[in-house]
């Protein structure tokens, strides 16, 4: 994944505000109580990780997010006393030996190890740090992008990208994403140490938010926000083409003759695991 902070509470407002909205089922399986201490991988803006610890009234919830701009906005909308942020790459957790102490009761991820799992060398340390964050019991849930998530966009943007010039090989290292399946996931957590409770993928296609006439909202401002690694594998000059290309592809895969409105195939993965 790109090392520029692309986010903005402002952007994935207008691109991607259903996000936190579609978490009813994951937020069940994670069963806050009023006691536990909660750290929330991938934290994003803060919406859920404030929301948690509305209910972990006694405990304690810490947000870790790679971008400062996310955070800048979770620390001044989205703070509590018991809930706190911290600018961390979660791929490497090694050097925060407060948040790797055993002492966590639960571990949560909504829409972010996807990002976070990106890169194959660092894939199963995530997995590995946060099994040593917990106590011996507690409780790993996440929900990301499953096996299939998007395949359209995906698709359509590795063409694109081939017709701008970039080889396969380039191309699809520009991907931001890993999408693993449940069993790839099921497997990788059971040899880490966890015992795997649920490990689901729901098909869920999923309305974009209108198109707000400024590239930032409907299909466009989602390409331009969550792919903004694929346009940043090529030149400047030729990231406008990209974009339309790839609209213009999935156009008629993603709009309903019914009234206009815009889906993409959202693939979820569910987990609950717990450290044995």
């Amino acid at each position: 994944m790109s090392s520029k902070d692309h986010w903005s509470a402002e952007k994935y407002e207008s691109a991607a505000s259903f996000v936190p909205k579609l978490t009813t089922t994951v937020l069940s399986y994670l069963d806050v109580q009023p006691n536990d201490k909660v750290l929330d991988i991938g934290c994003g803006d803060g919406q859920l990780t404030r929301q948690i610890a509305a209910t972990a009234t006694s405990g304690k919830v810490l947000g870790l997010d790679a971008s400062q701009s996310f955070l800048t906005t979770a620390e001044r909308s989205q703070s509590a006393g018991n809930c706190s942020y911290r600018l961390q790459d979660c791929t490497d957790l090694a050097n925060c030996p407060d948040v790797l102490d055993g002492s966590w009761d639960k571990v949560f991820s909504n829409a972010a190890l996807h990002w976070i799992l990106r890169k194959p060398e660092t894939r199963e340390d995530v997995f590995r740090n946060a099994h040593k964050a917990l106590k011996p019991g507690g409780k790993l849930v996440f929900e990301m992008g499953g096996k299939g998530n998007v395949a359209e966009v995906h698709a359509a943007f590795t063409s694109a990208l081939l017709h701008a010039g970039l080889s396969l090989d380039a191309a699809r290292e520009a991907c931001p994403w890993f999408f693993p399946s449940p069993e790839w996931t099921s497997r990788t957590l059971s040899a880490l140490g966890f015992r795997v409770e649920k490990c689901e993928l729901e098909y869920r296609p999923t309305k974009l938010n209108p198109d707000t006439g400024d590239s930032t909202g409907g299909v466009e401002g989602w390409l331009r926000l969550m792919g903004a690694p694929f346009l940043e594998a090529v030149e400047e000059a030729k990231r406008e083409k990209v974009i339309k290309e790839v609209c213009d592809v999935i156009d008629s895969i993603v709009t309903r003759e019914e009234d206009g409105s815009q889906w993409l195939g959202y693939v979820r993965l569910r987990v609950v695991a717990n450290k044995n």
